[in-house]
Protein backbone atom coordinates (compact mmCIF):
# COMPACT_ATOMS: atom_id res chain seq x y z
CA UNK A 1 0.00 0.00 0.00
CA UNK A 2 1.75 3.25 -1.21
CA UNK A 3 -0.07 6.86 0.12
CA UNK A 4 0.09 9.71 -2.13
CA UNK A 5 -0.28 13.28 -1.39
CA UNK A 6 -0.65 15.93 -3.96
CA UNK A 7 0.24 19.52 -3.97
CA UNK A 8 0.87 22.29 -6.12
CA UNK A 9 -2.38 23.06 -7.74
CA UNK A 10 -3.89 26.49 -8.34
CA UNK A 11 -5.30 29.12 -11.01
CA UNK A 12 -2.66 30.23 -13.73
CA UNK A 13 -3.42 32.48 -17.31
CA UNK A 14 -2.51 30.40 -20.38
CA UNK A 15 0.64 30.29 -21.40
CA UNK A 16 1.92 30.28 -17.91
CA UNK A 17 3.74 27.33 -15.59
CA UNK A 18 2.70 25.44 -12.64
CA UNK A 19 4.46 22.22 -10.94
CA UNK A 20 2.76 19.88 -8.94
CA UNK A 21 4.20 17.21 -6.57
CA UNK A 22 3.10 14.37 -5.36
CA UNK A 23 5.08 12.56 -1.99
CA UNK A 24 4.59 8.96 -1.48
CA UNK A 25 5.32 6.62 1.50
CA UNK A 26 4.81 3.37 2.40
CA UNK A 27 6.99 1.33 -0.18
CA UNK A 28 10.22 1.69 -1.75
CA UNK A 29 9.46 4.61 -4.24
CA UNK A 30 12.33 3.73 -6.55
CA UNK A 31 10.83 0.60 -7.47
CA UNK A 32 7.56 1.98 -8.28
CA UNK A 33 6.12 3.05 -11.27
CA UNK A 34 4.49 6.28 -11.16
CA UNK A 35 1.95 7.97 -13.08
CA UNK A 36 -0.14 11.51 -13.73
CA UNK A 37 -3.52 11.28 -14.82
CA UNK A 38 -6.15 14.14 -15.04
CA UNK A 39 -10.12 14.50 -14.99
CA UNK A 40 -12.46 17.52 -16.67
CA UNK A 41 -16.17 17.48 -15.42
CA UNK A 42 -18.09 15.34 -17.63
CA UNK A 43 -14.80 13.71 -18.91
CA UNK A 44 -13.29 10.42 -18.64
CA UNK A 45 -9.93 10.34 -16.88
CA UNK A 46 -7.07 10.10 -18.98
CA UNK A 47 -3.47 9.49 -18.70
CA UNK A 48 -1.11 12.83 -18.84
CA UNK A 49 2.61 11.15 -18.32
CA UNK A 50 4.06 8.24 -16.45
CA UNK A 51 7.84 6.81 -15.78
CA UNK A 52 7.93 3.31 -16.02
CA UNK A 53 11.00 0.18 -16.56
CA UNK A 54 12.25 1.84 -19.79
CA UNK A 55 11.41 5.66 -19.48
CA UNK A 56 8.52 8.16 -19.83
CA UNK A 57 5.50 8.55 -21.93
CA UNK A 58 3.55 11.25 -22.45
CA UNK A 59 -0.08 11.92 -24.11
CA UNK A 60 0.67 13.70 -26.91
CA UNK A 61 -1.85 16.44 -25.36
CA UNK A 62 1.36 17.21 -22.94
CA UNK A 63 4.41 16.40 -25.32
CA UNK A 64 6.77 19.00 -25.30
CA UNK A 65 5.01 21.39 -22.40
CA UNK A 66 4.73 18.85 -19.52
CA UNK A 67 7.75 17.04 -17.82
CA UNK A 68 7.30 14.25 -15.37
CA UNK A 69 10.15 13.40 -12.55
CA UNK A 70 11.21 12.08 -9.31
CA UNK A 71 13.38 12.65 -6.67
CA UNK A 72 13.89 9.23 -4.98
CA UNK A 73 15.57 10.92 -2.12
CA UNK A 74 12.41 12.90 -1.39
CA UNK A 75 9.56 9.87 -2.31
CA UNK A 76 8.58 13.04 -4.50
CA UNK A 77 7.16 12.95 -8.09
CA UNK A 78 6.75 16.00 -10.01
CA UNK A 79 4.67 17.20 -13.11
CA UNK A 80 6.63 20.32 -14.42
CA UNK A 81 3.68 21.90 -17.13
CA UNK A 82 4.25 24.91 -19.02
CA UNK A 83 2.56 26.77 -21.29
CA UNK A 84 -0.60 26.31 -19.57
CA UNK A 85 -3.93 25.80 -21.95
CA UNK A 86 -7.75 26.12 -20.78
CA UNK A 87 -8.00 22.32 -21.92
CA UNK A 88 -5.63 21.72 -19.49
CA UNK A 89 -8.28 22.65 -16.66
CA UNK A 90 -8.68 19.36 -14.64
CA UNK A 91 -8.38 17.36 -11.46
CA UNK A 92 -5.03 16.29 -11.55
CA UNK A 93 -4.23 12.70 -9.66
CA UNK A 94 -0.91 11.25 -9.17
CA UNK A 95 -0.82 7.19 -8.94
CA UNK A 96 2.05 4.54 -8.19
CA UNK A 97 2.38 0.71 -8.68
CA UNK A 98 4.92 -1.73 -8.55
CA UNK A 99 5.81 -2.05 -12.02
CA UNK A 100 5.61 -4.35 -14.81
CA UNK A 101 8.62 -4.23 -17.15
CA UNK A 102 9.54 -2.40 -20.08
CA UNK A 103 5.62 -0.75 -20.61
CA UNK A 104 3.56 2.14 -18.82
CA UNK A 105 1.26 0.79 -16.83
CA UNK A 106 -2.59 1.63 -17.81
CA UNK A 107 -4.62 3.30 -15.56
CA UNK A 108 -6.80 0.41 -14.32
CA UNK A 109 -3.43 -1.64 -12.58
CA UNK A 110 -2.17 1.44 -10.51
CA UNK A 111 -3.82 0.74 -7.46
CA UNK A 112 -2.76 3.59 -5.24
CA UNK A 113 -3.76 7.31 -6.04
CA UNK A 114 -3.20 10.68 -4.26
CA UNK A 115 -6.52 12.64 -3.73
CA UNK A 116 -5.70 15.25 -6.62
CA UNK A 117 -5.60 18.60 -6.85
CA UNK A 118 -7.31 21.05 -9.15
CA UNK A 119 -6.19 22.83 -11.54
CA UNK A 120 -7.69 25.59 -13.48
CA UNK A 121 -6.30 27.89 -16.48
CA UNK A 122 -8.02 30.90 -18.17
CA UNK A 123 -8.18 32.42 -21.13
Amino acid sequence: QVQLVESGGGSVQAGGSLRLSCTASGDNFSRLCLGWFRQAPGKEREGVAHIYTSGTYYADSAKGRFTISQDNTRNTLYLQMNSLKPEDTAMYYCAAQRCVAGRPLQSYEYKNWGQGTQVTVSS
